[in-house]
C-alpha cells in the first residue's frame, strides 16, 4: 500500500475537519527529540514543541515506555476510584511546589476552569467577579476565553459569561480601582505567551500579591504555558518572589498527552467537596503515567540548570541578531526557554512572512500576541540546534 504524500492528507483532511486552524500544508508522520518528519520525508528543527508541550522532545524514549506499559496495565477507571500514576504524580507536583492538593483535568482550559470555580466557591455566595490582564491568555472554553484579555477571541461569542474584568497591564493603580465587594480573585500569566512572550515584572507580580492580601482576593497563577521547566524552573513562580494561592498547568505535562491539573493549598481545597466538580477523563491512568514519567527526568540533578544556560544562550544570540537588523527587531525578552524576538513596527508587518520563509527552510516557530517571534524548543534543545535555527533565521531576515 502506497503512503499518502502531504498534498493528499491535506486535500482528505480539509473535506472532513471544521476550519478552525490555518494549518500548513504538510502532514507530520513522525518525531523524535527535536525533528518532526512530514509526509513528504522532510524534516523540520521544532521550535514550537506543539506550542510548549513536547518539553523533552517528540516521543521521549522514557514517556514512550510509560505509556506503554501503563496501556497494557489499566488505561481507565472512574476517578470514583484511586490509581496508582495519579497518586505518583500528586505526590511529585506537592512535593515540589507550594500546593498541598490536587485536582486533575485533561487541558489548560479545564485546568483554568476549576480554579475560576474553586476561588468562587471558596470566596462565598456574591463575591464572583475575577479580574485578568489585558493581552492574557486563559483557554477557549467560554469562561476562560470570558477571562482572556484580548477582544479577537470573544468576537463572535457574546454575550460572554458575565464576572470576569481586565485591567491595563502594568498599572497597579488602575487594578486595585476595579476590585469592588464582588470580586473574588485575581488571574494571571507570570509571563503572557500568547500575548508576545511578555514578562510581568517582580515588583507588578509583588504589587498583585499586596493587592489580593489586603483585599482577601485569591491569587491564581496560570502557568499552563510558563510552568513544567519551561522557564529554567519547574515553575515560573520561583524566581519571582510571589506565592500564588492556586496555580494552574498543563501543556508541557504528559509531553504530548492531554492532562492539566490545578493545585492549590489544603485550606483553599477544602471549599471543593464531593459532587461540586469533577472529570469523567481528568487525570486518566495513561495520561498520568507519561507526566510521571516527564517529572522525573525535569527534576534529575541538572536539567532545570540546563534550560537556563540554554535560555541564556538564545537570548544572547538572538540580541546578536537584533544588533544586524535593528529595523526589523526591537528586543528580545523572555525567561528560559520561551523567547521572544520582539519585533519593531517595521517588522511585525513582517512578521507572519519571516514564520512562513522560516517553515519553507524547515524551522517551526510562530508569530505571537502580534508581536513578536516565539520560540519554544523542547527543553532538551541543543546551543547547536539553536546555533541552526538563528542562522536560518538571519538569512531570512537578510531578505526582507
Amino acid at each position: 500500500m502506497e503512503k499518502s504524500g502531504n498534498k493528499e492528507l491535506k486535500e482528505r483532511g480539509d473535506k472532513v475537519f471544521i476550519g478552525t486552524y490555518a494549518r500548513y500544508p504538510s502532514a507530520m508522520v513522525k518525531g523524535a527529540g527535536c525533528r518532526l518528519v512530514d509526509a513528504d520525508g522532510r524534516e523540520y528543527l521544532d521550535f514550537l514543541s506543539g506550542i510548549a508541550v513536547c518539553a523533552l522532545g517528540h516521543c521521549h524514549p522514557a514517556v514512550t515506555e510509560a505509556i506503554r506499559r501503563q496501556a497494557g496495565e489499566l488505561v481507565h477507571v472512574s476517578n470514583l476510584y484511586y490509581t496508582v500514576p495519579q497518586i505518583e504524580l500528586a505526590e511529585l507536583l506537592t512535593g515540589n511546589s507550594f500546593g498541598e492538593k490536587i485536582f486533575l483535568a485533561n487541558s489548560g482550559a479545564e485546568a483554568n476552569e476549576a480554579a475560576i470555580k474553586l476561588a468562587r466557591i471558596h470566596a462565598g455566595e456574591g463575591r464572583y467577579q475575577v479580574i485578568s490582564l489585558a493581552g492574557s491568555f486563559h483557554g477557549r472554553t467560554l469562561a476562560t476565553v470570558a477571562a482572556t484579555g484580548q477582544p479577537k477571541f470573544h468576537k463572535g461569542f457574546e454575550p460572554l459569561p458575565e464576572g470576569f474584568l481586565h485591567a491595563p497591564f502594568g498599572d497597579l493603580q488602575a487594578l486595585e480601582k476595579m476590585i469592588i465587594g464582588s470580586t473574588c480573585a485575581i488571574l494571571c500569566e507570570p509571563l503572557q505567551g500568547e500575548g508576545g512572550v511578555r514578562p510581568l515584572e517582580k515588583e507588578y507580580l509583588g504589587g498583585i500579591r499586596e493587592l489580593c492580601d489586603r483585599h482577601g482576593l485569591l491569587l491564581i497563577f496560570d502557568e499552563i504555558q510558563t510552568g513544567l521547566g519551561r522557564t529554567g524552573t519547574l515553575f515560573a513562580y520561583e524566581q519571582l518572589g510571589v506565592r500564588p494561592d492556586i496555580l494552574t498547568m498543563a501543556k508541557a505535562l504528559g509531553n504530548g498527552l492531554p492532562i492539566g491539573a490545578m493545585m492549590t493549598t489544603t485550606e483553599i481545597a477544602a471549599a471543593f467537596t464531593p459532587g461540586t466538580h469533577a472529570s469523567t477523563f481528568g487525570g486518566n491512568p495513561v495520561a498520568s503515567a507519561a507526566a510521571v514519567a516527564t517529572l522525573q527526568i525535569m527534576l534529575e540533578d541538572g536539567f532545570l540548570a540546563g534550560v537556563r544556560q540554554k535560555g541564556a544562550y538564545f537570548q544572547a544570540e538572538l540580541n546578536k541578531l537584533a544588533g544586524r537588523f535593528p529595523d526589523l527587531i526591537g528586543s528580545v525578552r523572555g525567561m528560559g526557554l520561551l523567547v521572544g524576538a520582539v519585533l519593531t513596527e517595521k517588522g511585525v508587518v513582517q512578521g507572519a512572512a519571516i514564520v512562513a520563509r522560516m517553515f519553507e527552510r524547515g524551522f517551526l516557530m510562530n508569530f505571537a500576541g502580534n508581536v513578536a517571534l516565539r520560540f519554544v524548543p523542547p527543553l532538551i534543545v541543543t546551543e547547536e540546534e539553536i546555533d541552526c535555527i538563528v542562522a536560518a533565521l538571519a538569512e531570512v531576515l537578510a531578505e526582507l
